[in-house]
């Protein structure tokens, strides 16, 4: 019989039955992770509240527009959608191209964009500099703002509270220019390399979050602003090795512990009266106090936080902005440091909130203008973030069950004091939430340790999921087809405190043999490891090395950055890099004695920035311990960091000369023993290369053999300089280990 002349849906039907076999899991590949066809989370949206919350805009890619992007409006609780801009409007002159919109603004009638389009060499960690345009939704007409400025000079531009005016800086000074039109008029003229008005400068940025340094008066007449006078700073060059036939030097004025900080002033000037401020009266001299807060109260006064040098008093004052004259009427202190706070509201009752460790855990206060508190969080817990402030309540993350957890909660502003979790019982992991100014609506996102986040609109306080808007499939579906291990959270006693710690073991894992344990460490202040979130690509990273037959493991050691009340976190101070270090080598040894699975002889660690400094003094404190360590742009000597952050923890050089001595590991390089590779970036403008170069040389004064990597003109991050980067550094990384802290079970 001839089956040539059936079709193909019968000859489907006749043929044997083939069983489907199961994918087989499939190790993770570096250049799944790092190369240029790496996968990666979805690029999340910048997403923005239209009023109250009943509606909200993205930016989305736009069909048919290469590299066009169009602004969507959607209906929040229906979803519709609708396209307010696309590409096509936004080519100025009719150029063949649209701008590349990196962000926007809504105007507060909604009837004006500011569109900014950042400049080819932008830090998006900090600057907005590039150039901003309007676009008249009525009019549907496009301009340019900064008519007459240099091309890519603009930063932090914003509209005033009418919508009437945008002010921005340029050329580190103040301008403000009509949204009706006109020339840009110039505030402020004495801005130059040294002197900025309206931006701050490095130290502020990076340690105490300020940038932008003005803030429009609510009646839309005034701009209070931050004037920095950097001079006599000390400047720190970096060279540029690689530009052409010399080198290149690029300067930054970088404040050191102990050396001379920028002189920060505030006035207000009416925006009718360019060139004529009323300086605000502060106590003290402007180079030995900070001022990280300031923002206008609904009746035209002026609340400014003032920092002292040594960050452990935090007064705030209430400035009138018509004479100058200013008055203390609260004052936050801590025998250690107090933290600044950026989540300030007034309430209708003209109080306003405030963080405060007072208690001894991080809690949440109604402040008067009399001084008086009114605690609204009580409880053994502290609060990590304030989200949102409405009439009735203060909605606010925090995890009193779990420290590696986040979760949404809210209290109410009157009454008896009490909490409420709106997140529901049954997501174990870590929530974040940007709230809709009404407070009905949230973008909410959701991730675990071994899961990366789900990005969804939800309704509040129900947290009921209206609609998915990232999902990250692609992500999802790499992990599923790689082998599955999962994160085990646990507890380390070491006699002293309890430590929470984390570990990942191979798939294949058997309990009967040995290991090497790569541990990954961090333990500064300023951050915590042993987090039930997404990792990112350093999870990834971790997860193909236990692939590979290694454990990784993370502690915290006292002082990170966990919501475990003030006394764990301060325990550190003036002891940076001491106590920590001891804290991590006990937990191995407490590891090594209760797992005998891992192998003593093979204990290796690595860290990035403060981890890799906690990798120095793992390597060169505890050299019978740690066989094998990767320190990547670590502070080797606490002197060479910035003064806001080194002072905060350790105070001033000279009140602690045995701490910051004692503490900076290059001091104890002396008894290196086992395998060190040092990596560092040239252009790195947060920890300097100095760092490195310093311990090199002190490593061959010492006849010390270590390995180095140096990886010209990259900053802290190092990924500048395309895919490859990222991709030579781990694969370099990943060798290395090989080499050094053989894999796999013995």
């Amino acid at each position: 019989m001839r089956v040539f002349g059936l079709t193909a849906a019968v000859a489907l039907v006749m043929a044997p039955a083939v069983a489907q076999q199961p994918q087989v899991p499939s190790p993770l590949r570096l250049d799944q992770i790092y190369g240029p066809a790496a996968v990666s989370l979805d690029r999340p949206k910048v997403s923005k509240w239209l009023g109250t919350g009943d509606a909200y805009t993205t930016l989305e890619p736009s069909p048919g527009v290469a590299d066009g992007i169009d602004i969507v409006r959607y209906d929040t609780a229906t979803g519709r959608r609708s396209v307010l801009l696309d590409a096509l409007a936004l080519r100025p002159g009719g150029a063949a191209k649209p701008l590349a919109i990196s962000d926007y603004a809504w105007s507060p009638d909604g009837r004006e964009l500011l569109l900014r389009v950042a400049a080819p060499d932008a830090r998006p960690k900090y600057n907005q500099i590039g150039t901003y345009w309007l676009f008249d939704l009525g009019s549907r007409t496009l301009r340019q703002l900064g008519e007459g400025l240099p091309v890519d000079s603009q930063l932090f531009a914003e509209f005033s509270p009418d919508g009437a005016h945008v002010a921005y800086v340029s050329g580190n000074n103040l301008y403000v220019e009509a949204v009706a039109g006109g020339t840009p008029v110039k505030l402020t003229s004495d801005g130059n390399e040294l002197i900025r008005n309206g931006r701050a400068d490095w130290v502020y940025e990076e340690e105490l979050g300020l940038s932008k340094a003005f803030q429009w008066s609510p009646d839309s007449r005034r701009i209070a602003y931050w004037r920095f006078d950097t001079s006599g700073i000390g400047t720190f060059y970096f060279m540029r090795n690689t530009d052409g036939q010399y080198s290149r030097p690029v300067p930054l004025q970088y404040p050191k512990p102990g050396t001379t900080n920028s002189a920060v002033t505030v006035g207000v000037m009416a925006i009718d009266a360019p060139g004529r401020t009323t300086w605000l009266s502060l106590d003290g001299d402007p180079r030995q106090n900070y001022v990280p807060r300031m923002l206008w109260t609904a009746d035209g006064k002026l609340m400014i936080q003032q920092l002292n040098r040594l960050q452990n008093t935090n007064k705030v004052l209430l400035g009138d902005p018509a004479t100058g004259r200013t008055s203390a009427f609260f004052v936050d202190s801590d025998k250690a440091w107090v933290n600044i706070n950026s989540d300030v509201e007034f309430t209708k009752a003209g109080k306003f909130t405030w963080l405060s460790e007072r208690d001894g855990w991080r809690h949440l206060y109604l402040i008067g203008r009399d001084g008086s508190l009114d605690l609204r969080t009580p409880g053994a817990f502290d609060v990590v973030s304030v989200e949102h402030i409405d009439d009735k309540f203060a909605y606010f993350i925090a995890s009193p069950d779990n420290v590696t957890q986040r979760y949404l909660f809210r209290a109410p502003l009157t009454g008896a004091a009490r909490i409420e979790r709106l997140t529901p019982a049954d997501q174990a992991g870590t929530h974040r939430y940007d709230i809709a100014p009404g407070g009905k609506w949230a973008f909410h996102s959701f991730s675990t340790a071994e899961t990366p986040p789900v990005i969804d609109v939800v309704s509040l306080p129900a947290s009921k999921i209206a609609r998915v808007m990232t999902d990250n499939k692609a992500m999802r579906d790499l992990l599923a087809a790689t082998p599955r291990q999962s994160t085990e959270f646990f507890k380390v006693n070491i006699g002293e405190v309890t430590l929470d710690a984390s570990m990942i073991k191979p798939a294949d894992f058997d309990p009967s043999k040995k290991y090497p344990m790569l541990v990954y460490v961090y333990s500064e202040p300023a951050g915590q490891t042993v987090a039930d979130n997404w990792g990112g690509d350093r999870y990834l990273w971790h997860r193909m090395l236990a692939q590979q037959g290694y454990l990784v493991a993370s502690v915290d050691s006292r002082g990170a950055a966990s919501p475990r009340g003030r006394d764990w976190r301060k325990s550190i101070y003036r002891q940076i890099g001491l106590l920590a270090s001891a804290d991590q080598a006990a937990a191995v040894r407490k590891m090594i004695e209760t797992r005998p699975y891992i192998d003593p002889a093979r204990i290796g660690v690595w860290g990035w920035s403060g981890g890799g400094a906690m990798t120095l003094n793992a390597m060169f404190r505890y050299p019978d311990l740690y066989k094998t360590g990767i320190a990547v742009a670590g502070p080797a000597n606490q002197l060479l960091y910035d003064s806001i952050y080194q002072e905060r923890y350790m105070g001033l050089p000279s009140d602690n000369v045995a701490g910051y001595r004692d503490g900076s590991p290059i001091n104890f390089a002396q008894n290196l023993t086992g395998n060190l590779l040092l990596v560092h970036g040239t252009g790195d403008d947060n920890v300097h290369y100095q760092n490195t170069e310093q311990v090199v040389d002190r490593l061959i004064g010492l006849n010390k053999q270590f390995s180095l990597m140096i990886y010209p003109n990259r900053t802290h991050g190092i990924s500048e300089g395309g895919p490859n980067t990222r991709l030579h550094l781990f694969t370099l990384m990943t060798n290395y280990l090989h080499a050094n802290l053989p894999a796999g079970p013995r």
